[in-house]
């Protein structure tokens, strides 16, 4: 028989099996119900000597209806698979949904004349942009809706959101696909009314320079790589913008930052490992961006602005960074000072700078601290924080001309509250804290364990439960990872987790190698030819928990998404009799097919996170652990794995093939659903409430399969 005609046939097969699936959803019948097959097309690829077979790769074709009919009747699977819960998910939903303060407001932020702030109303999904010119008294000024936006569409994100140096104009951007590509546009303050130039395929990175007619954006390249700088002057044709700078070394990103000093604009070249800095007079937007210092395999090197100096933090012969001056007229490194050294166990994470303060944000033994000098009386001290285990974030400081510092401050039990901290007097002023509606976070309780690993490096995990909780062993845990790029997941505040932690639940966040929380040390200790710690880091932590009876093996539920989805991946090959249930969500599975096909987006940019494949020494190690490339024949957890079609980041593919592959080899009778959003991309639904019913969906399998009470 042909593989034409295989292909015809094996197409007509899927889409009956669609039939029977929905058919079955209609009628309610219980989950007994055969899944979709997919057709194994050998396909041969060799590498270094080496022959890959991927059955799956037929997969791979995007917009192909037999492609479509696959993952329509996965999901139709999926949907009938989970029909008895669909009442449970529908109080889950409503559970969630009841701890929001449906129709709220941030805090607003103040910036020139103007308080800028967003909310949100009771029954629509998105926020609404705000801001009030003198004083929080003055009527409201609608700046943009993106549920005006959002209307015939399924997904809405904003991604560039400037308004003028002058307050009369916004641009902004919109993604209507999840795909990450932008359509950036501009908008009369005044008038309401809209300019007539939309600037298609722009990325994140959009600022205007000081004459509020000058507008720099970037463009992606065929791999959604953030590739061209443009200069935009309003009323324009986005045809005559000029092309400011194209960064030709695919393993580099270009964007763009302006000091909140509003003196210069910051173009980066960046790489996982390298920096390049070029700033230009923002009073001068024609003129041309000049070099800080050019780029140097692994050095990377973070800007800022204050007086006649430009701030940098750099891990040149300093891991953990340190931090240096130099003079804007002489920038070069030969002419840098440092101002704060290096140290081992203290690592730099950021700065801000103000007209009369540097705060520094520093990371010691996994926690964030804050840690502020005076730079008029060189006064310097750290902001004490009530909780051993917490975090926060620093956001809406618009202006720099200020003693104010503002911060977001939360930790596993605490809800998120934000702060004005007095940088002179050392004083903290609650503006709000989130209401959690029905939360008492007297009846919780948080700590940090730690876990040894084989070559004794201690695993912090912070963890959280309801008070009354008894290690016995009988309690269900819920353990997520990340463990890459060097991003830390902190103890953060989740109102979600209510839900877990109300029945019985230990809820776990492992702090493993490959992430930062420990330090640069410790992510360079999970990255390239040392990735498999992160994955025995993740492994010794449960069996710690399991040991310490936490939790026992049959209780167990672990999570993980993007490239904690390759984590959980990994670790259910290496040791699938460890966990019960296992959620991946957007997971990176497919290592070796992605990594060798440079049209893939962003491929040749993670050379410097996971190994160039070309190299055989890479190559060999990276298989090793692909999860894609070691499903075996054994009985694996009941796994829930989702895909979004339009996924720029990991393609709907990766976890298309490995569902595919997953289904024709696994033994027993564990539950293996794939959940394809036919209409996002990595980061799921955009919509609040949409998103809540992804949670609420989520929640339902877990429970079902731990026969947990909802």
């Amino acid at each position: 028989m042909s593989n034409f005609l295989k292909r015809v046939l094996n197409k007509r097969l899927i889409f009956l099996t669609a039939l029977s699936i929905l058919a079955a959803v209609s009628c309610n019948q219980t989950p007994n119900i055969a899944p979709p097959v997919a057709q194994a097309i050998p396909h041969y690829d060799t590498t270094n000597g080496d022959v890959r077979e991927d059955d799956y790769h037929w997969l791979r074709q995007r917009g192909d209806s037999q492609v479509t009919a696959y993952l329509e009747a996965e999901n139709a699977y999926t949907a009938a698979m989970m029909k008895h819960t669909e009442a449970d998910q529908e109080k889950i939903f409503q559970e969630l949904k009841g701890r929001i303060k449906e129709t709220d407001e941030d805090v607003p932020a103040k910036k020139g004349n103007y308080f800028y702030y967003t909310r949100s109303v009771e029954g629509q999904q998105y926020k609404i942009y705000c801001r009030k010119a003198g004083s929080l008294d003055a009527p409201e000024q609608v700046l943009l809706d993106v549920n005006k936006l959002a209307q015939g569409h399924d997904y809405c994100e904003i991604a560039v959101y400037a308004v003028s140096p002058d307050n009369k104009v916004l641009a902004y951007s919109i993604d209507t696909t999840g795909s990450e590509s932008y359509d950036l546009y501009f908008k009369n303050l005044a008038t309401g009314e809209m300019y007539p130039e939309v600037i298609p395929n722009t990325s994140y990175s959009g600022e205007w320079a000081n004459d509020s007619k000058t507008l720099f954006y970037t463009t992606l390249d065929e791999a959604k790589r953030p590739e061209k700088l443009y200069r935009h002057v309003l009323g324009t044709a986005p045809s005559k913008d000029a092309l400011v700078y194209t960064e030709p070394n695919q393993l580099y990103f270009v964007g763009l930052n302006k000091t909140r000093s509003e003196k210069y604009l910051l173009l980066y070249l960046e790489s996982n490992t390298t920096t390049e800095v070029q700033y230009l007079d923002a009073d001068n937007p024609a003129g041309k961006f000049k070099i800080i210092q050019p780029r140097q395999h692994e050095v990377e090197y973070y800007v800022d602005h204050r007086g006649g100096l430009f701030y940098i933090r750099t891990n040149e012969g300093a891991k953990n960074f340190k931090l240096m001056t130099t003079s804007v007229k002489t920038p070069a490194k030969a002419n840098w000072k440092e101002i704060i050294p290096h140290r081992d166990s203290v690592k730099i994470d950021d700065i801000d700078l103000f007209k009369n303060h540097l705060v520094i944000y520093e990371r010691e033994r996994g926690l964030n601290n804050i840690r502020i000098i005076n730079l008029i009386n060189k006064e310097d001290y750290y902001v004490e924080f009530p909780e051993p285990v917490y975090d926060f974030s620093h956001s809406g400081n618009l202006e720099f001309d200020t003693d104010i510092l503002r911060f977001m401050y939360f930790s596993l039990v605490t809800p998120r509250s934000v702060f004005d901290y007095n940088m002179n007097t050392r004083q903290r002023e609650l503006k709000k804290e989130y209401e959690v509606k029905g939360y008492d976070r007297t009846q919780y309780q948080s700590e940090r364990i730690f876990a040894t690993a084989a070559d004794g490096r201690q695993i912090p995990m912070s963890v959280v439960y309801k008070k009354g909780f008894e290690k016995n062993g009988k309690s269900p845990c819920y353990l997520y990872g990340y463990g890459s790029y060097g991003i830390s997941i902190d103890p953060y505040f989740s109102s979600n987790r209510i839900s877990y932690l109300d029945r019985g639940f230990v809820y776990v966040i492992v702090h493993i190698r490959g992430g930062g929380e420990m330090g640069r040390y410790w992510y360079d200790e999970g990255k390239l030819l040392n990735k498999k710690n992160t994955f025995n880091d993740f492994i010794t932590c449960a069996e710690y928990l399991i040991n310490e009876k936490y939790t026992s093996r049959d209780r167990l539920v672990i999570s993980g998404g993007s490239a904690g989805g390759l984590l959980i991946g990994a670790v259910i090959n290496m040791r699938p009799d460890l966990f019960d249930v296992a959620v991946a969500d957007v997971p990176f599975v497919d290592v070796m097919n992605t990594m060798l096909d440079s049209t893939i987006p962003l491929t040749m940019t993670e050379y410097e996170e996971w190994g160039n494949p070309h190299d055989t020494q890479y190559y060999n190690y990276m298989k090793s652990y692909s999860p894609y490339d070691n499903v075996d024949a054994k009985e694996y957890p009941s796994l829930l794995i989702t895909a979004g079609l339009n996924d720029p980041r990991v393609q709907y593919w990766e976890p298309a093939k490995w569902t595919a592959k997953l289904r024709a080899h696994k033994k027993g009778d564990s539950w293996l659903l794939l959940k394809t959003n036919m209409g996002a991309g990595h980061g799921g639904s955009s919509g609040r409430y949409d998103y809540l019913k992804e949670i609420a969906f989520e929640m339902a399998f877990i429970f079902d399969r731990l026969k947990v009470k909802v």
